[in-house]
Parts: C-alpha cells; structure tokens; sequence
C-alpha cells in the first residue's frame, strides 16, 4: 500500500488541504508559531546535551 511512500503529488495535495482547512490569512501567523516551537524545542534538546556530557 504505501510502497513508494510520499511522492510529490501527495505533498501537494496536503498542502491544498492545509491552505482550504485554516485559511490564507492565518497560515503566515501558524508558520510563524510553528517556528517558534521548533527553535526552543531544539534549544532545550542542546541544552539537555550539553547537560548530559558534563
């Protein structure tokens, strides 16, 4: 069934859905947080590193 795993239609067709289900206004500000989350989760991951190798 999913053989070929994700081809380039299947992230279009994911991408259509995103954009129709929360709207054009609001997905520069869920980019934005999502970017976010992503910077201090992989901050905390370092911290917890460096933590560990002392």
């Amino acid at each position: 069934m999913l053989r070929n795993g994700l081809e380039p239609w299947h992230l279009l067709i994911l991408a259509v859905v995103v954009v129709v289900l929360f709207g054009s206004k609001k997905l520069p500000d869920t980019a934005r947080s999502v970017g976010k989350s992503l910077r201090i989760l992989k901050s905390e991951a370092k911290a917890m590193r460096d933590e560990d190798a002392r």
